[in-house]
């Protein structure tokens, strides 16, 4: 079974003076992949970047809230991350583990930090992991446009790492049971 990870859809990302690119439609799609994951009965996690103390997305700032665009149900599973990977010293690894899950549905922001080093871990430590190629993002950085970056890192990480699929072409098998 796959669970479903939304990584760091939050107030100061998604309502940034420059937001992440397509971001109505990176909404959207996870939005649908939650409602698909849902029926289907599988775990949704979502992870919110805290940063360290006296930043602007240190503990407790309203700025890692989770945006409010996000139609949640409550039965998903929040959890706090520091590091890019959100396997590193959050226990996600054993929640999925417990969870059912053998594979991950990774999604969120940004593309270039959580999204790709939370797709390589994902590979490392044993889950099959798919990466939503149009339910990821990020902004442009003096280098490259947030569309570069995407696509780098949609063909970087789709076969060694991951599975690559569009949101509307995903979906999660019903949970055993």
């Amino acid at each position: 079974m796959f669970a479903l990870l939304i990584l760091d859809v939050q107030v100061g990302l998604v309502h940034a003076a420059d937001p992440p690119w397509r971001c109505a439609q990176l909404l959207a799609n996870i939005n649908a992949l939650m409602e698909k994951a849902r029926r289907a009965g599988a775990p949704i996690f979502l992870a919110r970047h805290i940063g360290p103390e006296g930043s602007p997305i240190g503990p407790g700032s309203p700025l890692t809230e989770l945006a409010p665009e996000l139609r949640l149900a409550g039965g998903e599973q929040v959890f706090e991350k520091h590091r890019p990977n959100a396997f590193a010293m959050t226990g996600l690894a054993e929640r999925l583990r417990a969870a059912g899950a053998s594979g991950v549905v990774i999604t969120g922001m940004k593309t270039e930090y959580c999204v790709d080093s939370s797709c390589r871990a994902a590979r490392d430590l044993g889950f099959a992991a798919v990466l939503v190629a149009d339910a990821h993002s990020c902004t442009d950085t003096p280098q490259l446009t947030a569309a570069q970056i995407v696509a780098h890192h949609n063909a970087t990480l789709a076969g060694p790492f991951c599975q690559l699929v569009e949101a509307r072409d995903w979906e999660f098998a019903a949970a055993p049971g």
